[in-house]
């Protein structure tokens, strides 16, 4: 009975991840390069977007959302990390561009979180009015935890790439600046060997008159 249970809760919050119209990556955005991405939408729909630049340079890009008729309804520059929501007013494909046009060498790593529509609801929970029985409320408090749990891991997956770009960046130049220092020591050896040769191989000539 127990087995039947939980089989069932992890069926239906299956059910809903896979019914949620939302997709969710991180891409890398090259120096002096734009990348666009498209999404057809339909009239009267609520759009949430999230992006965060995670690393590169100063950490941020230029960010601009345009709609189907090529009208900009979100524009950005030099941006780190936002959450924008719109309606959509007309129906048709909306353009989501990220620019980093204006940086001249390094290239950024961003995270973007797209969601299309309303949030639906658990199918057979929330759509009657009367009480829940104790199943449907142990559901919703295992969606919502789930919830808590995927947004706390995207939070500490930025975070952790954050921290390793960082230190990979710390290691190059601390790798960097231990070459220098090689060479340097290695050179003023050389040269301290060569001074010394020179000072005990000299000889000295003293003049003397004949009588």
């Amino acid at each position: 009975m127990g087995i039947s249970v939980i089989w069932f809760v992890f069926s239906v919050i299956t059910m809903y991840f896979q019914t949620t119209d939302q997709v969710e990556f991180t891409f890398e955005l090259m120096d002096k390069a734009k990348e666009c991405f498209y999404e057809d939408i339909q009239q009267n729909t609520t759009v949430n977007l999230d992006y965060q630049v995670v690393t590169g340079g100063s950490y941020d890009v230029d960010v601009t959302v345009e709609d189907p008729a090529q009208n900009f309804i979100y524009r950005q520059m030099k941006s780190q990390l936002n959450s924008y929501t719109f309606n959509s007013l007309i129906e048709g494909t909306y353009k989501i561009c990220f620019s980093n046009e204006f940086s001249t060498f390094s290239h950024k790593l961003v995270y973007i979180y797209l969601q299309v529509g309303e949030e639906p609801v658990l199918p057979g929970v929330n759509n009657h009015t009367t009480v829940m029985t104790q199943m449907e409320l142990s559901i919703q408090e295992i969606h919502e935890s789930l919830k808590s749990v995927l947004d706390h891991q995207t939070y500490h997956r930025l975070r952790e790439a954050q921290g390793r770009k960082r230190a990979e960046d710390l290691n190059d130049r601390v790798l960097l600046w231990s070459l220098i220092e090689t060479v340097a020591i290695l050179f003023a050896s050389i040269g301290q060997v060569f001074m010394l040769k020179h000072l005990f191989s000299e000889r000295k000539h003293i003049p003397y008159n004949r009588l």
